[in-house]
Parts: structure tokens; sequence; C-alpha cells
């Protein structure tokens, strides 16, 4: 199974991506960002809904900060959906859960983009089997992946349902990505879920802000 693991592709590394532009520009603004963003090293697949990249996972923090940061530079107000998986019996072929896994990478690394943003962001460790002995237990992995958002500065608030987070974007991207990746190190399939609000009316005071920081 460890050829499994090496490859992004086979051990279904990838992300859903929606992005939703408050003008009657948003055909043009979405269809640049896609554009301009750089999906090296990365599979793409546009539909109605959502687009689907398949990577690394370096390659998709670079992918997504790119996409996303171009839409902030717009300045219009826009939300952002970003759905990460990796691990998924469904997509990394083995006889049982836990079989192909985990998979375990360096820290993706960020880029600092300029541009403010307010999260809500969940984490969701789907573990049936412990590895190496390690006894499944999902909220230790869920804490600790609050713990990287609260050691990154991007941590706001624990809410109902999601942990709030904000500040730069590209620190806000890292974040979800540094935590998903790591809770990925001790379980095969974690899924995580982000909401991204850019240029809301209501940012004003946290940009402000995350300026003087």
């Amino acid at each position: 199974m460890e050829s499994i693991t090496r490859d992004p592709l086979a051990f279904g590394v990838g992300a859903r991506v929606t992005l939703s532009v408050m003008s009657d520009r948003y055909v043009e603004v979405i269809l640049a960002a896609v554009d301009a963003a750089d999906s090296s090293g990365l599979i793409l697949e546009t539909g109605d809904v959502s687009t689907y990249a398949g990577g690394d996972e370096q390659a998709l923090l670079r992918w997504l900060t790119d996409l996303t940061q171009h839409v902030a530079a717009t300045g219009l107000h826009a939300s952002v959906q970003v759905l990460l998986s990796r691990g998924c019996p469904g997509e990394a072929v083995c006889e049982l859960p836990g079989g192909a896994g985990p998979r375990r990478v360096d820290a993706p690394r960020g880029r600092h983009t300029g541009s403010f943003a307010s999260a809500e962001w969940a984490l969701y460790p789907l573990e049936d089997a412990g590895v190496d002995a390690r006894t499944p237990d999902h909220m230790r992995e869920i804490y600790a992946a609050i713990e990287t958002a609260k050691a990154s500065g991007t941590f706001v608030a624990s809410e109902h349902f999601v942990t709030k987070l904000s500040g730069d974007l590209g620190r806000v991207l890292e974040t979800v990505v540094v935590a998903w990746a790591g809770v990925g190190a001790h379980v095969q399939h974690v899924t995580s879920h982000l909401t991204i609000s850019l240029n809301s009316p209501s940012h004003a005071a946290g940009a402000a802000a995350g300026a003087q920081a």
C-alpha cells in the first residue's frame, strides 16, 4: 500500500471549490480567477456546481491561494466554499478502511497575500481503525487541529459546529491545509470544510486591525 500513500491522486488528495461573487460580473471574475491560478501538478475538472482539483497538498494550497487572492484583489464581496478530502476508501483502493494509509507529508507552506479574510472551518477525522496501536479518537484529532490554528494566529473562537478563523487570506488557507494534512498523518480518511468571506462590508474593522499587525 506504500505506493498508494506516495501518490496523492491514488490516495484521493484533492479539493472541491465553489466561488460565489456578489456582482453581475461573476462569470468574468470566476473564469479569470481559474485561469490565473497556478494549477501545475494538479488535475482540474470544472462543473456547474464546483471545480475539483486533485494533487499534492502543497500544490493544492498554492492553487487555492492563487484562486482566492485573484478574487480578493477585485474588491468584490465574495464567498468561497472549499471541501478538502484525502484517503477516502472509495478513492484509495484498499480492502478495509485504514488499509491504505495514513499519508504523511511535510507541512505545506503558504504565503502572505495582503488580503483580509474571515472564515468558518470544520474538520472531520473519519477514522475506523487505529494506526500503530493508536486508539481512534476523533476529538483528539480535532483539538490538535484547533491548536494548529491557535499557533498560527488565525484562531478567533470556537462556535456552533465550526471554528472561526480570520486574518491574512494566505495564512487562513495555510492553517486549514496544514491542520488537515497534520491530522492525516495519523488518520487515513480526513475531510475538512471551509467557508471564506472576502471583502465583506463588515470586514472594515478586521482588515484595519490586520494591516496594523
